[in-house]
Protein backbone atom coordinates (compact mmCIF):
# COMPACT_ATOMS: atom_id res chain seq x y z
CA UNK A 1 0.00 0.00 0.00
CA UNK A 2 2.71 2.68 1.04
CA UNK A 3 4.78 1.77 -2.13
CA UNK A 4 1.48 2.37 -4.30
CA UNK A 5 0.65 5.62 -2.66
CA UNK A 6 4.07 7.03 -3.07
CA UNK A 7 4.22 5.81 -6.94
CA UNK A 8 0.98 7.54 -7.03
CA UNK A 9 2.51 10.92 -5.29
CA UNK A 10 5.70 10.82 -7.50
CA UNK A 11 3.43 10.99 -10.60
CA UNK A 12 1.84 13.70 -9.17
CA UNK A 13 4.66 15.91 -7.87
CA UNK A 14 6.29 15.86 -11.68
CA UNK A 15 2.36 16.32 -13.33
CA UNK A 16 0.67 18.79 -10.71
CA UNK A 17 -1.37 20.05 -13.68
CA UNK A 18 -2.80 16.46 -14.99
CA UNK A 19 -3.99 15.26 -11.56
CA UNK A 20 -7.13 15.50 -10.75
CA UNK A 21 -7.93 13.20 -7.91
CA UNK A 22 -9.27 15.56 -4.83
CA UNK A 23 -11.40 14.87 -2.00
CA UNK A 24 -15.31 14.05 -3.14
CA UNK A 25 -13.82 13.40 -6.40
CA UNK A 26 -15.60 9.75 -6.88
CA UNK A 27 -15.06 8.91 -11.22
CA UNK A 28 -13.30 5.99 -9.78
CA UNK A 29 -15.58 4.69 -7.77
CA UNK A 30 -17.71 3.87 -10.56
CA UNK A 31 -15.54 2.18 -12.16
CA UNK A 32 -15.55 -2.00 -12.40
CA UNK A 33 -12.42 -3.72 -11.69
CA UNK A 34 -11.95 -7.17 -9.66
CA UNK A 35 -9.59 -8.62 -6.60
CA UNK A 36 -7.02 -11.00 -6.21
CA UNK A 37 -7.72 -13.43 -3.49
CA UNK A 38 -5.23 -11.49 -0.94
CA UNK A 39 -6.70 -8.15 -1.88
CA UNK A 40 -10.30 -9.55 -0.82
CA UNK A 41 -9.74 -11.66 1.93
CA UNK A 42 -7.94 -8.27 2.95
CA UNK A 43 -11.15 -5.79 2.03
CA UNK A 44 -13.00 -8.73 3.86
CA UNK A 45 -11.29 -8.30 7.46
CA UNK A 46 -10.81 -4.59 7.49
CA UNK A 47 -14.81 -4.55 7.02
CA UNK A 48 -15.69 -6.57 9.62
CA UNK A 49 -13.32 -4.63 12.11
CA UNK A 50 -14.52 -1.60 10.89
CA UNK A 51 -18.00 -2.16 10.48
CA UNK A 52 -21.21 -3.67 13.15
CA UNK A 53 -24.23 -3.52 13.67
CA UNK A 54 -26.50 -1.08 11.53
CA UNK A 55 -23.93 -0.12 9.56
CA UNK A 56 -22.48 -3.03 8.63
CA UNK A 57 -26.17 -4.41 7.55
CA UNK A 58 -26.72 -1.41 5.52
CA UNK A 59 -23.03 -1.23 3.42
CA UNK A 60 -23.83 -5.23 2.71
CA UNK A 61 -27.46 -4.47 1.81
CA UNK A 62 -25.56 -2.20 -0.88
CA UNK A 63 -22.96 -4.36 -1.45
CA UNK A 64 -25.64 -6.69 -2.32
CA UNK A 65 -27.01 -4.52 -4.53
CA UNK A 66 -23.86 -3.69 -6.74
CA UNK A 67 -23.16 -7.80 -6.72
CA UNK A 68 -26.16 -8.30 -8.46
CA UNK A 69 -25.53 -5.40 -11.22
CA UNK A 70 -21.87 -6.58 -11.93
CA UNK A 71 -23.04 -10.45 -12.22
CA UNK A 72 -25.67 -9.37 -15.23
CA UNK A 73 -23.31 -7.29 -16.65
CA UNK A 74 -20.16 -10.17 -16.79
CA UNK A 75 -22.70 -12.84 -17.75
CA UNK A 76 -24.16 -10.64 -20.07
CA UNK A 77 -20.81 -10.22 -21.75
CA UNK A 78 -19.57 -13.71 -21.22
CA UNK A 79 -23.01 -14.50 -23.88
CA UNK A 80 -21.93 -12.06 -26.07
CA UNK A 81 -18.35 -13.35 -26.50
CA UNK A 82 -20.42 -17.05 -26.90
CA UNK A 83 -22.27 -15.84 -29.41
CA UNK A 84 -18.95 -14.42 -31.25
CA UNK A 85 -18.59 -11.19 -30.66
CA UNK A 86 -15.20 -9.40 -30.80
CA UNK A 87 -13.17 -9.83 -27.02
CA UNK A 88 -11.56 -6.68 -27.71
CA UNK A 89 -15.28 -4.93 -28.27
CA UNK A 90 -16.71 -6.42 -25.24
CA UNK A 91 -14.49 -5.42 -22.75
CA UNK A 92 -14.18 -2.17 -24.36
CA UNK A 93 -18.11 -1.55 -23.24
CA UNK A 94 -17.33 -3.21 -20.17
CA UNK A 95 -15.18 -0.50 -19.46
CA UNK A 96 -17.78 1.95 -19.97
CA UNK A 97 -19.95 0.61 -17.45
CA UNK A 98 -20.97 2.89 -14.54
CA UNK A 99 -21.33 0.32 -11.14
CA UNK A 100 -21.15 2.57 -7.64
CA UNK A 101 -18.78 1.02 -5.16
CA UNK A 102 -20.95 -0.12 -2.21
CA UNK A 103 -18.41 1.81 -0.18
CA UNK A 104 -18.98 5.48 -1.54
CA UNK A 105 -20.94 7.34 1.04
CA UNK A 106 -23.66 10.08 0.65
CA UNK A 107 -20.83 12.54 1.36
CA UNK A 108 -18.71 11.49 -2.16
CA UNK A 109 -16.21 9.71 0.46
CA UNK A 110 -14.87 6.14 0.89
CA UNK A 111 -16.39 4.50 4.09
CA UNK A 112 -12.93 2.27 3.96
CA UNK A 113 -10.01 5.02 2.17
CA UNK A 114 -7.37 3.95 4.05
CA UNK A 115 -7.75 0.00 3.47
CA UNK A 116 -8.95 1.09 -0.34
CA UNK A 117 -7.74 -1.74 -3.02
CA UNK A 118 -4.69 -0.94 -5.18
CA UNK A 119 -6.57 -0.36 -8.60
CA UNK A 120 -7.93 2.22 -6.13
CA UNK A 121 -4.89 3.87 -5.30
CA UNK A 122 -3.44 4.51 -8.63
CA UNK A 123 -6.30 5.60 -10.11
CA UNK A 124 -5.98 9.08 -11.52
CA UNK A 125 -2.26 8.66 -12.70
CA UNK A 126 -1.64 6.51 -16.28
CA UNK A 127 -2.20 2.92 -15.90
CA UNK A 128 -1.53 0.22 -18.18
CA UNK A 129 -3.14 -3.08 -18.99
CA UNK A 130 -2.45 -5.40 -21.47
CA UNK A 131 -0.65 -3.38 -23.05
CA UNK A 132 -3.11 -0.72 -23.46
CA UNK A 133 -2.97 2.91 -21.46
CA UNK A 134 -5.53 3.91 -19.35
CA UNK A 135 -6.62 8.01 -17.88
CA UNK A 136 -8.50 8.71 -16.11
CA UNK A 137 -11.17 10.94 -18.17
CA UNK A 138 -10.96 13.92 -15.55
CA UNK A 139 -7.48 13.83 -16.08
CA UNK A 140 -5.17 16.24 -17.77
CA UNK A 141 -3.32 13.73 -19.41
CA UNK A 142 -2.77 14.05 -22.93
CA UNK A 143 -3.46 11.01 -25.35
CA UNK A 144 0.13 10.25 -27.56
CA UNK A 145 1.93 11.80 -24.84
CA UNK A 146 4.58 9.37 -22.58
CA UNK A 147 4.30 9.53 -19.05
CA UNK A 148 5.20 7.55 -15.92
CA UNK A 149 2.86 4.49 -16.05
CA UNK A 150 2.11 1.76 -13.53
CA UNK A 151 1.78 -1.68 -15.14
CA UNK A 152 -1.00 -3.42 -13.42
CA UNK A 153 -0.83 -6.56 -15.25
CA UNK A 154 3.09 -6.63 -13.19
CA UNK A 155 1.14 -5.34 -10.23
CA UNK A 156 -1.70 -8.06 -10.41
CA UNK A 157 0.68 -10.74 -11.34
CA UNK A 158 2.57 -10.06 -8.03
CA UNK A 159 -0.60 -10.03 -6.19
CA UNK A 160 -1.56 -13.66 -7.54
CA UNK A 161 2.11 -15.01 -6.42
CA UNK A 162 1.48 -13.66 -2.83
CA UNK A 163 -2.17 -15.26 -2.91
CA UNK A 164 -0.79 -18.81 -4.72
CA UNK A 165 1.79 -18.40 -1.41
CA UNK A 166 -0.99 -17.54 1.18
CA UNK A 167 -2.79 -20.96 0.35
CA UNK A 168 0.72 -23.04 0.15
CA UNK A 169 1.36 -21.43 3.73
CA UNK A 170 -2.44 -22.61 5.15
CA UNK A 171 -2.07 -26.17 3.05
CA UNK A 172 -5.27 -25.41 0.77
CA UNK A 173 -6.69 -27.95 -0.99
CA UNK A 174 -7.60 -25.81 -3.56
CA UNK A 175 -4.23 -23.45 -4.94
CA UNK A 176 -6.26 -22.49 -8.02
CA UNK A 177 -8.32 -20.08 -5.40
CA UNK A 178 -4.67 -17.96 -6.31
CA UNK A 179 -6.36 -17.04 -10.05
CA UNK A 180 -9.71 -16.00 -8.32
CA UNK A 181 -10.53 -12.62 -9.24
CA UNK A 182 -13.72 -11.44 -7.60
CA UNK A 183 -15.49 -7.68 -7.41
CA UNK A 184 -14.93 -5.47 -4.03
CA UNK A 185 -18.66 -5.81 -3.23
CA UNK A 186 -18.10 -9.66 -3.65
CA UNK A 187 -15.49 -9.47 -1.37
CA UNK A 188 -17.37 -7.50 1.23
CA UNK A 189 -20.43 -10.43 1.26
CA UNK A 190 -18.49 -13.78 1.26
CA UNK A 191 -17.63 -15.90 4.05
CA UNK A 192 -14.17 -17.03 3.58
CA UNK A 193 -14.34 -19.82 5.92
CA UNK A 194 -11.95 -22.81 5.92
CA UNK A 195 -13.93 -24.48 4.22
CA UNK A 196 -14.22 -22.30 1.24
CA UNK A 197 -10.17 -21.53 1.18
CA UNK A 198 -9.89 -25.54 1.06
CA UNK A 199 -8.32 -26.00 5.03
CA UNK A 200 -11.15 -27.91 5.93
CA UNK A 201 -13.37 -30.80 4.79
CA UNK A 202 -17.45 -30.16 4.57
CA UNK A 203 -19.12 -31.52 6.98
CA UNK A 204 -21.28 -34.85 6.53
CA UNK A 205 -24.50 -35.63 8.30
CA UNK A 206 -24.88 -38.42 9.83
CA UNK A 207 -26.67 -40.90 8.17
CA UNK A 208 -30.50 -41.70 10.21
CA UNK A 209 -30.59 -44.48 12.64
CA UNK A 210 -32.87 -46.63 11.98
CA UNK A 211 -35.70 -47.67 14.38
CA UNK A 212 -35.68 -50.77 15.57
CA UNK A 213 -38.90 -53.10 15.11
CA UNK A 214 -40.49 -54.17 18.26
CA UNK A 215 -41.10 -57.71 18.18
CA UNK A 216 -44.25 -58.81 19.21
CA UNK A 217 -44.00 -61.91 21.88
Amino acid sequence: MAKADAAFERVKDAYGECVKCGQTCSDCCYALFDLTLIEALYIRHKFLETYRGAEKTALMEKANRADRRIYKLKRNAYNELQAGKNEGEILAEMALERVRCPLLNDAQLCDLYAYRPLTCRFYGIPTAIGGAGHTCGLSGFEPGEKYPTVNLDAVHAELQRISAELLRDIQSQNIKLADLLVPLSSAMVTDFDEIYLGVAEEPVEAAPRKKRSRRKK
